[in-house]
C-alpha cells in the first residue's frame, strides 16, 4: 500500500467584482488546498481544492480546517477515501477525490475524454450576478457581446419588476432560438407568491428556474413543480441529502424537471455521479456547475462533466466562474467564446 502524505494550505481569493446572491454578497472566498505526495513516487504531486460556501455548504463549519486535517490523517492511515465517514463533508471529499485523481494520472486531465484531450469544448451559460438594474443590464450586455447563447440570471435581490424588465429587454432583441434564458432564484420567492411570479416570468420563454422557494418543503415544491408553467430545477434542495434512499425519495416526491449539481455541495464526484444516475432513471434532466472554486476546482468540475455527459455535450453547463478572481491559479483551461476548453500539456 502506498504511504501518502497530505499537506493543507488555506488561500483567500478576491473577486474582481462583488458576487451578489439573494443570501448576500461575496467579495472574498477561502479555499483549502490539499497536496498529496507518496514516498515511493518522489516528485509526483496531487492537488485538490476544498471550497465550502459560507451559509450554504452543509460542511461549512468554524473548525473546517481541523475537520479536514482529521480526514486527511484518516486517508494517510488507510490509503484510501472513507466515503461513508465523509458523506456529510462534500467539499472536503471533492478536494480529496481531485487530489487523488491528479496524483494517479500525473496530469490535470483527470479522466480520458475528448475534452481532456483538447478535442472538444464544453458549452456553458453566461452568468449574470445580482446587482442594481443598471449593473445587471451592463453585465448581461457584456455576456451577449462575448458570444454567449445561454444566459443565466440570478434574481430575487432587486425589485421583481426591474428583473422582469431585464428579461423583456433580452426578449426584444433575441428570440428563444437565439438566446436561452435560465433563472436562479436562490430560494427568494415566498411560497404564496411563487406561482404568480412564475406565471409572469413564463411569458419570456424561460428555459428553467432554479430553486424558486426555500428548501425542505418537499410538499410545496412538489405542488409548484406540478403547477408551474416553467420547468423547475433543484439546487439548494439537494444540499445535505447524501444517502441513496433519501435522494430517490426526494426525486420521487418532488418530480423536478432538472437537478443542478455542484460537486463541492452535492457529494463530491461520487455523489454527483449518483444524483445523475438516479435522476436519469426518472426522466429528470441535469447539468453540472462549479461553485465559485478557483481554477483548480473548476478544472476538476469540467473534467467530471466531460466524463459524465460524453464527448458531445449540447446542454450548456455552469462552468464559467474561472474569471471571477483577481488572483486565480493558472490551470490549462481557457474560455473560447461560450465554451470552456482544456489545453493538454505538451
Amino acid at each position: 500500500m502506498e504511504r501518502y502524505k497530505i499537506s493543507i494550505t488555506p488561500r483567500t481569493f478576491h473577486f474582481k467584482q462583488p458576487a451578489g446572491t439573494s443570501r448576500g454578497t461575496y467579495t472574498t472566498r477561502t479555499s483549502w488546498f490539499v497536496e498529496l505526495t507518496a514516498a515511493d513516487a518522489p516528485g509526483r504531486l496531487g492537488v485538490g481544492e476544498c471550497a465550502p460556501m459560507p451559509d450554504l455548504s452543509c460542511d461549512a463549519r468554524p473548525d473546517y480546517g481541523e475537520r479536514l486535517r482529521a480526514f486527511c490523517d484518516m486517508f494517510e492511515q488507510q490509503g484510501l477515501i472513507d466515503y461513508d465517514a465523509m458523506a456529510d463533508y462534500p467539499s472536503m471529499l471533492f478536494g480529496l477525490e481531485t487530489a487523488l485523481l491528479n496524483f494517479q494520472r500525473g496530469s490535470a486531465a483527470l479522466f480520458d475524454t475528448a475534452f481532456s484531450r483538447g478535442e472538444t469544448g464544453i458549452p456553458i451559460n453566461g452568468l449574470v450576478w445580482m446587482g442594481s438594474y443598471e449593473e445587471m443590464l451592463d453585465r448581461m450586455e457584456e455576456k451577449i457581446r462575448q458570444g454567449f447563447r445561454c444566459i443565466k440570471l440570478k434574481i430575487g435581490a432587486i425589485d421583481f419588476d426591474a428583473e422582469t424588465a431585464l428579461l423583456k429587454r433580452i426578449r426584444e432583441r433575441f428570440s428563444p432560438r437565439e438566446m436561452q434564458i435560465r433563472l436562479d432564484a436562490n430560494c427568494a420567492f415566498p411560497y404564496d407568491q411563487a406561482l404568480y411570479k412564475l406565471e409572469l416570468l413564463s411569458q419570456y420563454a424561460i428555459h428553467s428556474i432554479e430553486q424558486p422557494i426555500k428548501t425542505r418543503r418537499w410538499g410545496d415544491m412538489a405542488e409548484l413543480c406540478r403547477d408551474s408553467p416553467l420547468p423547475i430545477a433543484l439546487d439548494e434542495e439537494l444540499i445535505g441529502v447524501n444517502d441513496t434512499e433519501t435522494k430517490a425519495q426526494m426525486l420521487n416526491i418532488i418530480k423536478p424537471a432538472y437537478i443542478v449539481l455542484k460537486p463541492s455541495l452535492h457529494g463530491g464526484m461520487r455523489g454527483t455521479e449518483e444524483w445523475i444516475r438516479l435522476a436519469g432513471e426518472r426522466g429528470i434532466g441535469s447539468w453540472i456547475t462549479s461553485a465559485l472554486e478557483s481554477n483548480v476546482g473548476l478544472n476538476a468540475v469540467a473534467q467530471l462533466t466531460a466524463k459524465m455527459y460524453g464527448d458531445r455535450i449540447t446542454m450548456p453547463q455552469g462552468l464559467g466562474t474561472g474569471l471571477l478572481y483577481t488572483d486565480n491559479i493558472d490551470m490549462p483551461i481557457e474560455m473560447r467564446n461560450d465554451s470552456v476548453w482544456f489545453k493538454p500539456q505538451q
